[in-house]
């Protein structure tokens, strides 16, 4: 698949099927995120994947409407973003894990996965930080949700260049 092909054809899904995606293959999506831009390499994105335990530790953080929630895939994984101090470089790195994040995604749909980029206020909690092993010093990115879809979609539409791209003089 071309890359034009899959940034079109990518897109959200909440049905999987129950098996977890292999590790073999979760390795490759993150080896594959290393390639994201990011300033002085700093690589500071961090991939945790959730195993049985610390899914059912988010769960009971999440109550019954939340882990439903977290039910939907069968391979959950936390993406968070070092922190260093500086404002500059944490938003730049912010953005970098950002990127990271999509190309994972894509990659994934690139593999006829399909995915879930979600961005619960249940891991910016004390309680949901403790669940998955989030330190002080790494803020909360996505939680991404990874399987093999259920169902096909079809592209929303989308707005054109025109009402998102300004020229200047």
């Amino acid at each position: 698949m071309d890359v034009e092909t899959a940034i079109r054809t990518r897109r959200t899904h909440k049905a999987f099927a129950p098996e977890p995606v292999p590790r073999d293959q979760l390795e490759e999506l993150f080896q594959l995120a290393a390639w994201a831009p990011n300033h002085n390499l700093t690589v500071p994105w961090r991939f945790r994947v959730l195993g049985p335990e610390s899914l059912r530790r988010l769960k009971e953080v999440a109550g019954p409407e939340g882990a439903a929630k977290l039910d939907r895939a069968p391979t959950l994984v936390v993406v968070s973003c070092r922190l260093d101090g500086d404002p500059v470089t944490e938003e730049e790195d912010l953005h970098a894990t950002a990127v990271a994040s999509y190309i994972v995604l894509l990659a994934a749909h690139g593999r006829g996965l399909a995915g879930y980029w979600r961005t619960p206020g249940l891991l910016r909690s004390a309680a949901g930080r403790e669940a998955v092993g989030l330190p002080e010093g790494e803020r909360f990115v996505a939680l991404l949700h990874l399987g093999r879809a259920r169902q096909e979609k079809q592209p929303p539409e989308r707005p054109g260049a025109a009402t998102t791209v300004t020229y200047l003089d």
